[in-house]
């Protein structure tokens, strides 16, 4: 079959599961509501920007106040179908930011994931290898412990923390205009080691606020707003068109550095890129859910075994399979008599099938 062919289908199918898992999802809570009930406040959920405007929101940094212009999207909405009062604000208003920003963090771990796998050669490659999620503990976890010191908003120290840690390591691990793969690998590690070394130093200091930090460590998706949504979703969307873009090269540089450059592909320059786009993506999604493991290294991983390792079928398969799976996570660690970090989820799933995979498959090879 053609690969466009198989691309979509799969991609279709995949959209089908997510659609399932999204609606079942909506109606697990505290108060159990129907699934017509969900579907009906889902579709009056859907918006449609109708205009952008600019405002004058006020920051504060290090105790200076000035105005920041911020983009105000109108939305309208073009369903409106009859659904009870008090069941369509919970679906909208509590469960579906939260069902939403778990799809969009799973379809950006699991991206990035099948980008850092190809790019490394390696699937035991994840989002993490280079240091972007400890970047991003270190932002979060030095806003919780000194709000006076960080002039920044968590979600935005953890975004910042991410990008400054990737880029270090590149930088590190650059010499001579290129990057070799194995030094920006051990550079990850060394880096991700002192910076995990600082955040355990940090927790120390958080005294009261010790457990909002630890369950941000974890991983949660709990509290989830819209706002999240709207500037996460963009973000990974584009992200994930610009990867797209560089499936073939992505292909390629699975025969190695050397074939790739004699095939006419521009080897550091395409290592650059799509290091930082799935850095970018990557911080954007650990910057309001914390640190999730596995998603992005079991998904792409298990995708690949069912649809091969070609790139442009095992991006759009691993991210759309990868919003699914951490919908379904999220959705069981809320569905217990206390509410779990999905972070814990997802560990407990992906660690057994990993090895599993170790034990059964062959995972030393791409």
């Amino acid at each position: 079959m053609h690969t466009g062919v198989r691309t979509v289908w799969w991609s279709v199918g995949l959209s089908v599961v997510l659609a399932a898992a999204i609606l079942v999802s909506a109606t697990i809570g505290p108060v159990a509501i129907a699934s017509d009930t969900v579907a009906k406040a889902t579709l009056n959920a859907i918006a449609v920007p109708a205009g952008v405007s600019v405002t004058a929101e006020p920051a504060s940094l290090f105790g200076a106040s000035a105005p920041v212009p911020v983009l105000d999207v109108a939305y309208t909405y073009p369903v409106s179908l009859a659904v009870p009062t008090t069941a369509e604000t919970i679906v909208r208003q509590v469960r579906l930011p939260r069902i939403v920003l778990a799809a969009v963090v799973g379809f950006s771990l699991a991206a990035a994931g099948a980008v850092m796998q190809g790019f490394f050669r390696n699937p035991m490659a994840d989002p993490s290898i280079i240091g972007v999620s400890s970047g991003a503990a270190v932002g979060a976890v030095a806003t919780i412990a000194f709000p006076l010191a960080v002039p920044f908003g968590l979600q935005t120290a953890a975004f910042v923390g991410a990008l400054l840690a990737a880029f270090g390591v590149y930088a590190i691990a650059s010499e001579g205009g290129r990057t070799p793969v194995a030094t920006l690998l051990l550079a990850g590690v060394a880096v991700q080691a002192l910076l995990g070394a600082a955040v355990s130093y940090m927790l120390l200091q958080t005294g009261q606020s010790l457990r909002e930090a630890v369950y941000w460590l974890m991983g949660q998706l709990s509290g989830s707003s819209w706002a999240e949504v709207e500037v996460t979703l963009p973000l990974s969307l584009l992200a994930f068109a610009v990867v797209y873009v560089y499936a073939r090269d992505l292909n390629v540089l699975l025969l190695g550095e050397t074939d790739a450059h004699t095939l006419g592909i521009e080897v550091e320059r395409t290592k650059r890129i799509l290091l930082a786009v799935a850095s970018v993506i990557t911080a954007a999604a650990v910057s309001v859910a914390g640190v999730i493991g596995f998603v992005g290294l079991i998904v792409p991983h298990a995708m690949r075994l069912l649809v091969g390792p070609d790139h442009r079928i095992l991006l759009p398969t691993s991210a759309l399979a990868g919003a699914a799976f951490l919908v379904a996570a999220d959705t069981f660690a809320r569905a217990g008599p206390a509410e779990v970090p999905v972070g814990i989820v997802t560990a407990a799933l992906g660690a057994p099938f990993f090895l599993y995979l170790l034990r059964d498959r062959e995972v030393h090879a791409l």
